[in-house]
């Protein structure tokens, strides 16, 4: 079993920054895919971003260049450093470790 625990979410305003970080615990498998995911309201939930154990990294599109997702496997967390944040970033963000684990979430919600 894994478990996640989430932390960083909060009220931003647009153009601000917030950095989430996932802590992992339990039967780690320190090479395991780890990603970030979120779902807004009404809305299913999408890919942010995600990251190798080797840091090799893919982002959704609409959040190239604004986020940045890292990992340090020593410490079995990984960190979503979220910049120029948009209104329409705001959402729950859910951490994931491949395939099925989720963490609770944390709410982001960025105001105009």
């Amino acid at each position: 079993q894994v478990q996640l625990v989430e932390s960083g979410g909060g009220l931003v305003q647009a153009g601000g920054s917030l950095r989430l970080s996932c802590a992992a615990s339990g039967s780690i498998f320190s090479f395991n895919l780890m990603g970030w995911y979120r779902q807004a309201p009404g809305k299913q939930r999408e890919l942010v971003a995600r990251i190798t154990s080797g840091g090799i990294t893919n982002y959704a599109d609409s959040v190239k260049g604004r986020f940045t997702i890292s990992r340090d496997n020593a410490k079995n967390t990984v960190y979503l450093q979220m910049n120029s944040l948009k209104p329409e970033d705001t959402a729950v963000y859910y951490c994931n470790y491949f395939p099925s684990t989720w963490g609770q979430g944390t709410q982001v919600t960025v105001s105009s």
